[in-house]
């Protein structure tokens, strides 16, 4: 069974979703999954050059982090160059509230969102997760596996909770019980 995950985690290259490869294999998910974790303890090891990552349902070999610098270098890889403080923000409301219509994330913003959505799509961060049922029917925007890797998380899950809205505490503190009013 090991071997089988292995060799299918190998071809996709791509993150593959536990329920196709048990459909694969004619197992169970629950086998699947105690399979990858005993992969997960042979290759997830400082010393191995692949690691198996787990993104919500789906698993996936790649690189093992220790060794990015020179799989770059054998590649002629270039860094990525960083997100600006525009993209960051954009994302962060599609992550949290995905998913999510452009007019939403310009609600939020402020401000037309049209090419930093564009290019968060382009780099693979976000992608579209189909259309709401509304007049003109608006693409609905959501993140994706590349989005969790680059955050090094398996899940939205993950990230770390919203900080409270202190103002908004304050004004309900400041605000009359309503029996003088």
């Amino acid at each position: 069974m090991c071997g089988a995950l292995e060799a299918i985690l190998f071809a996709c290259g791509d993150p593959i979703g536990v329920d196709k490869i048990a459909a694969a294999l004619g197992v169970e998910e629950t086998a699947v999954l105690a399979a990858a974790q005993k992969l997960q303890e042979k290759w997830n090891t400082p010393q191995s050059g692949i690691h198996l990552l787990t993104f919500e349902n789906d698993l996936q070999f790649a690189t093992n982090p220790a060794f990015i610098e020179p799989v770059r270098a054998a590649m002629d890889l270039r860094r990525n160059t960083p997100l600006s403080q525009a993209a960051m923000e954009v994302l962060a409301v599609i992550a949290y509230n995905q998913p999510v219509t452009k007019a939403f994330v310009e609600q939020v913003r402020g401000v037309d969102c049209s090419g930093v959505i564009g290019s968060l799509t382009l780099k693979g961060l976000i992608e579209e997760r189909g259309r709401l049922e509304l007049p003109g029917r608006p693409l609905l925007y959501g993140t994706t596996d590349a989005f969790l890797r680059c955050l090094n998380i398996s899940s939205l899950a993950e990230l770390p909770p919203l900080p409270k809205d202190e103002t908004a505490d304050e004004a309900q503190e400041a605000e009359p019980d309503g029996d003088g009013v």
